[in-house]
């Protein structure tokens, strides 16, 4: 056998891959299968060269993100909770109602995160999504692709 034997497995370094930019239209997607791909792109799992202690994904942006499709009754039995770190102060609003609010986008962000590894490396994949509610966004500097999510 040569240098290069049948068989050997090649992980990626950190660096060694420049990532691309892709833009996602969110109107009517399914949210679950669309944080699915997503979380999928931002991980690096769609290279070849995908290694998982390493940051091989590419940058995502959403765009129309109040115009995501909820399947059933989640708009409105889906139901976000947080904690204000007082007693007995549960603060709890339905998926219908962060869709309608100033912020659309934390439906999406928190489901794709979700999706992520939590640690220090799933909050660096965590930053190279981003998010917007309406059909613009400040991204076209880098000339992004569209991702294909079927």
């Amino acid at each position: 056998m040569g240098a290069q034997a049948h068989g050997t497995t090649r992980s990626a370094r950190p660096g060694e891959r420049t990532p691309h930019w892709y833009v996602v239209d969110a109107s009517d997607q399914v949210l679950g299968r669309l944080a699915t791909r997503v979380a999928t792109v931002l991980r690096g799992k769609h290279h070849a060269l995908f290694t998982p202690h390493v940051d091989t994904g590419d940058f995502v942006v959403i765009v129309n993100a109040e115009k995501v499709k909820l399947t059933g009754r989640k708009r409105d039995d889906k139901i976000y909770h947080r904690h204000t770190g007082w007693t007995g102060h549960v603060k709890s609003v339905t998926a219908g109602q962060v869709l309608a609010s100033a912020h659309p986008e934390r439906v999406i962000e928190r489901a794709v995160r979700l999706m992520l590894p939590k640690n220090t490396l799933g909050r660096r994949m965590f930053a190279k999504l981003k998010v917007y509610g309406g059909p613009s966004h400040p991204h076209a500097a880098q000339k992004p692709q569209e991702l294909r999510l079927a």
